[in-house]
């Protein structure tokens, strides 16, 4: 058996549907860029959440603005229910301090969970203590609640990166539920070992970016992604009977045209799918399926 992810769209406001727990199934929310909700056997995550303007304004006047080219699809506050914070590293738009203190807040028994290599900023943009915060580092797994668990993994935002101690400042999670699995890769570029590593997790749907990279953000410390084209590749590889693509259609520099995506969408025959906001994206157990074919 594989999983089938079935896009919904839905009437009403995002916070009208997580004003209750969730129950049993998997259903996933894109909250723009990297950010997702992830209800799966009765737990609410958050991954990632950028939901406000703080690199517009850290970066207001220069060459990359980092304007929003989409709003928040809800508000911090109507975010609630949440048993768990993920952050895959410290870069703003996933882990930022105008959405971060606001969500722990609303969600005073919910847990932060984030790279140990990034401590001090981990507690500095999340306004909570150590007893409020799980660390984890590549190839660690963490048992939640509802049987759930989270294992770790590595991720390249161009580089490997590592601190003093050899914890990784990029990672990846992959959510293990009890009828699938959910892998955010967290923002990476493929990498030697990669497609083992995360073959041995045996994901069902694969949450990765797209915007790709180019060489003259790089060389101004703008880190890229996977392709479009590497996405799809990966997720062969990793054996996901689906991928959604996301991180695009947030910032104008850095970003690759839903178009675009859409034109690829025709070729893999309902394989690959676009995060969509005011989507609930319901995953599920189905017949065997492969992943087909494409080229960009």
């Amino acid at each position: 058996m594989t999983v089938l992810v079935k896009p919904q769209p839905f009437s009403g406001s995002l916070a009208q549907r997580l004003a209750v727990k969730p129950t049993e199934g998997t259903v996933l929310y894109w909250l723009g860029q990297a950010g997702f909700i992830l209800d799966m056997d009765g737990v609410r995550i958050v991954i990632d959440p950028y939901l406000s303007d703080s690199l517009a304004a850290k970066y207001a006047g220069t060459d990359f603005p980092h304007v929003r080219m989409m709003p928040p699809p809800i508000a911090v506050s109507d975010i609630r229910q949440v048993d768990y914070v993920l952050c895959t590293h410290a870069h703003t738009d996933h882990m930022d301090p105008g959405t971060l203190p606001g969500l722990l807040a609303t969600n005073p028994c919910a847990r932060l969970i984030a790279p140990r290599a990034v401590q001090a900023a981990a507690r500095e943009r999340s306004g909570v203590g150590d007893e409020r915060i799980s660390w984890v580092d590549a190839g660690e797994r963490i048992d939640l609640s509802s049987g759930l668990s989270i294992t770790a993994t590595r991720s390249a935002h161009e580089t490997i990166k590592c601190d003093e101690d050899g914890h990784h400042h990029y990672l990846g999670f992959a959510i293990q539920g009890q009828e699938a699995t959910v892998w955010h890769s967290g923002d990476t570029v493929p990498f030697e070992g990669q497609v083992a590593e995360v073959l041995a997790l045996a994901p069902d749907v694969a949450l990765l970016p797209v915007n790709g990279r180019r060489a003259e953000l790089s060389e101004r410390g703008i880190a890229g992604n996977l392709t479009l084209q590497e996405a799809i590749e990966l997720g062969e590889a990793a054996g996901a009977s689906a991928v959604i693509a996301h991180h695009y259609g947030m910032f104008a520099f850095n970003t690759l045209p839903p178009e675009r995506i859409d034109e690829v969408i025709n070729k893999v025959q309902g394989r690959l799918l676009r995060a969509a906001v005011g989507t609930a994206y319901i995953i599920s157990l189905s017949g065997p399926q492969t992943f087909s074919e494409a080229r960009c």
